[in-house]
């Protein structure tokens, strides 16, 4: 069994977008377990209306460590709640392909919503990924792992304060085989660049990639990431 694990705080806007896109997969063999950190909006009465399991999160990391602990699936799919959009039979495709591959760990493909130099940034990052990762996993956003191998790591590092899922890959990567798995991709929500202006936010982005390459894991809060933004969503 799928294992889904999604943390929240006040993500009453996003997280039934990505509920519905799941319930739509043509996969179906998944639980979904929402942990929550003391969300102040209707984010916890949502996850319960779509049968979620729902447990007391935390920031990002801690909040997939305890989703982990009540998880019931041999395999982990970790998830961001502002994720809008998941292909047609993705979560099929994407299991088929890490037990074709003997994956234990993998990442694929991401894009933001946002206009051409968005996704001319994301396409770059997507490649970059495909291309290093026998010799230098990132994983943002989402990963797959097995349940075994995220466990032999002891989970995400909760002293982290950015780029923990790219940490998390690497220090995987050392037990198991990672891989990024070409699948459609999933189109993810361009909030937190748009609150912090898109500029700022590559920049801090391409910082934190740097800081992570040379001086390691980033325990120190320098580029003051914060969890839980809210947002409304746009019209259309």
């Amino acid at each position: 069994m799928l294992s889904i694990i999604i943390p929240t705080f006040n993500e009453e806007e996003y997280l039934p977008l990505l509920l519905k896109q799941i319930k739509k997969q043509s996969f179906r063999d998944f639980e979904i377990i929402v942990a929550d950190a003391d969300s102040r909006d209707r984010t916890v009465e949502i996850a319960k209306s779509f049968g979620c399991k729902t447990v007391k999160g935390g920031l990002p990391a801690k909040g997939r460590n305890e989703g982990a602990k009540a998880a019931q699936g041999d395999i982990f799919l970790f998830m961001d709640a502002d994720n809008i959009f998941l292909p047609q039979d993705f979560l099929k495709q994407l299991i088929q392909q890490f037990e074709k591959r003997n994956l234990d760990c993998a990442s694929f493909p991401i894009y933001m919503e946002g206009n051409k130099l968005d996704k001319l940034l994301y396409g770059i990052y997507n490649f970059w990924v495909n291309i290093t990762q026998n010799f230098l996993p990132h994983a943002f956003n989402s990963i797959l792992i097995r349940k075994k191998l995220h466990q032999k790591i002891n989970g995400y590092d909760e002293e982290i304060k950015l780029a923990e899922d790219h940490s998390y890959a690497r220090k995987a990567a050392r037990f198991g085989k990672f891989g990024f798995i070409k699948t459609k991709p999933v189109l993810t929500s361009s909030r937190r660049f748009e609150r912090d202006g898109k500029l700022r936010a590559y920049l801090k982005y391409i910082l934190a990639g740097i800081y992570l390459f040379f001086l390691g894991d980033i325990k120190t809060d320098i580029f003051k990431y914060r969890f839980g933004y809210s947002f409304k969503k746009k019209k259309k």
